[in-house]
């Protein structure tokens, strides 16, 4: 259902270059309750069933089902919203959907982005988490990302993108069919100064290099 969902969101000549979401630390610190609630039932049962030998096991173990239910209903409430939690990076936008059943979506065109800023505690550089803030001209003005992970692979990938984006970088796939034989030593040129900026990724390179040869 989420992947069909972000593909609703995606346009005509769009394309989803990453997706991220926060650490596994989020869901573990929203679900350690419930989970220690579930194992403290399940001793408390065990416990009845051994302690009263009296008391009908069959009652025992129904009752301590009926109360397990309820952390285990939150605890997935607590997964779904984890596992909808996404950060998109497209050729045109930076999108943050939220949400199971009712959908916030927000989302900042890169060539609004005017800053990007990355910040991680020692515990994050370990594990690999930090907080990404994408300053835009937008209204919104500020998008804060917490504790997202991989945080240093997703600011690089949006900064490709709005890189490529700005360069013009994304018409390239129209370029080879209309290209010349005597424009193509130009674009060449061009194309391997997208390479040396980082714009363009050396197989991206070769792929658009090897299209323009095709020309000569």
């Amino acid at each position: 259902m989420a992947s069909s969902y972000i593909e609703s969101l995606i346009g005509e000549r769009e394309k989803i270059l990453h997706v991220a979401r926060q650490h596994l630390f989020i869901l573990f610190s929203s679900i350690f309750v419930e989970v220690f609630t579930i194992l403290v039932i399940l001793a408390a049962v065990v416990l009845a069933v051994v302690l009263l030998p009296g008391f009908p096991t069959v009652l025992v173990v129904v009752i301590g089902f009926a109360i397990l239910l309820i952390p285990i209903i939150s605890m997935m409430r607590d997964i779904l919203i984890f596992s909808n939690h996404e950060y998109i990076i497209t050729n045109l936008r930076v999108i943050q959907i939220a949400g199971i059943f009712n959908k916030q979506v927000t989302d900042s065109s890169l060539d609004k982005v005017n800053d990007v800023k990355m910040s991680q505690s020692a515990l994050g550089r370990v594990f690999d988490y930090g907080d990404i803030e994408i300053l835009t001209a937008s209204e919104l003005g500020v998008n804060l990302f917490k504790r997202i992970d991989n945080p240093i692979k997703f600011k690089t990938a949006m900064l490709n993108a709005k890189a490529r984006l700005e360069s013009g970088g994304e018409h390239w796939n129209l370029q080879p069919a209309t290209a010349t034989k005597d424009s193509v030593p130009a674009l060449l040129a061009q194309l391997d100064t997208l390479r040396q900026q980082g714009v363009l990724t050396d197989a991206e390179f070769q792929q658009k290099k090897s299209e323009l040869l095709t020309k000569l």
